[in-house]
């Protein structure tokens, strides 16, 4: 008999299980609805900022669903804020944004603050990582990280960034070293604090923004650093990039992680068809699980499972709106599921 654990990091290693895991990692996938915060009585912004507050909503989002890891933190604006941008905490329907840059201008990148360990969310986090490792040691915890690319437009206006990288890809490179060595050392602290997963997520690093080309000079070197640089201090790890991968299949291969997180927009098929021993997780419409029936949600759930998904999850951030109905209907494909054999047991 597997512990939640065992089988989510197996499974993210590619090794055979009993059943695929069903999860939400966190981070930019979000896990928290209004019904989960209401039900437990652990509510936004103030879970953003209290570490036992933040350890009680994710156990939670466990206990209310059936998703079977605990991810932390809520958003990806805790790095960005230490980092010197200026955010606020949302609302019982809203995750943290930034709403100020602190950067004006690329070439003012050295006036950026180091990611500092104690104080502030940071150790707000690692503190809540460090009540969820000990208190549920069968459970996985997973940690996540804003991907360099993400980070750095919140450190200054997108399109502003984007530009640079073919006027000035020196200084893009500059910048986007100096955010990596802050993510190492900030992903370092939170995996000491017990974690055991790790999950770089980089929207704005996808394919359909930064084209081949530029995915591959200014997103992936920098995204296996880190994970070149964590190996050791995790067990298993996965990579979330937003949008269509058609264009980037060659270089998602070479990313350093077994684990792929796509959304709904990426077919699985073609992407299995074109990875090089890796394993799939995702990628259950999130339009789908706010609007869609238990029903209907299942049976999505299922196809993605048949076509090669091995580890079942949301396919980007949820909303708060979502019903519990239909995460619970997401979690149930993965006991109704013939793992080695690609077929429905049944469907309630």
């Amino acid at each position: 008999m597997y512990t939640a654990k065992d089988r989510l990091i197996k499974a993210l290693k590619g090794e055979i299980v009993d059943r695929p895991p069903c999860i939400c990692p966190g981070g930019m996938m979000n896990m928290v609805t209004t019904d989960v915060m209401q039900q437990v009585g652990s509510m936004w912004p103030e879970a953003h900022r209290n570490p036992r507050e933040m350890a009680r909503l994710a156990l939670g989002v466990h206990n209310l669903t059936g998703i079977e890891n605990l991810g932390v933190p809520f958003c990806m604006t805790v790095e960005a804020e230490a980092m010197g941008a200026k955010i606020v905490l949302g609302s019982l329907e809203n995750e943290p944004r930034v709403i100020e840059y602190p950067l004006l201008k690329l070439e003012d990148w050295p006036r950026l603050s180091e990611i500092r360990l104690e104080g502030g969310r940071s150790a707000v986090l690692a503190e809540a990582v460090g009540i969820l490792t000990t208190q549920n040691p069968d459970m996985p915890v997973i940690v996540n990280l804003t991907g360099p690319v993400s980070l750095a437009s919140s450190l200054i206006e997108p399109m502003s960034f984007f530009k640079a990288m073919g006027k000035q890809p020196e200084i893009v490179h500059e910048i986007l070293s100096f955010i990596t060595d802050n993510l190492i050392v900030f992903g370092r602290s939170l995996l000491n604090a017990g974690a055991q997963i790790i999950n770089i997520a980089d929207p704005s690093g996808t394919g359909e923004i930064l084209g081949p080309h530029r995915f591959r000079e200014f997103a992936l070197p920098y995204i296996n650093l880190i994970l070149a640089d964590l190996e050791g201090s995790y067990q298993a790890s996965m990579v979330h990039i937003c949008g269509r991968l058609s264009s980037i299949f060659a270089e998602i291969n070479q990313l350093k992680t077994k684990a792929i997180s796509i959304d709904s927009t990426t077919s699985i098929t073609k992407l299995k068809a074109a990875l090089d021993n890796k394993i799939i997780v995702g990628n259950v419409s999130t339009l789908l699980l706010q609007n869609g029936q238990p029903d209907r949600v299942k049976a999505v759930a299922l196809n993605c499972l048949q076509k090669g998904v091995a580890v079942l999850s949301p396919a980007c951030g949820i909303s708060t709106a979502t019903p519990l109905a239909n995460l619970q209907a997401m979690v149930s494909a993965v006991h109704d599921f013939d793992y080695l054999n690609r077929e429905v047991l049944c469907f309630d």
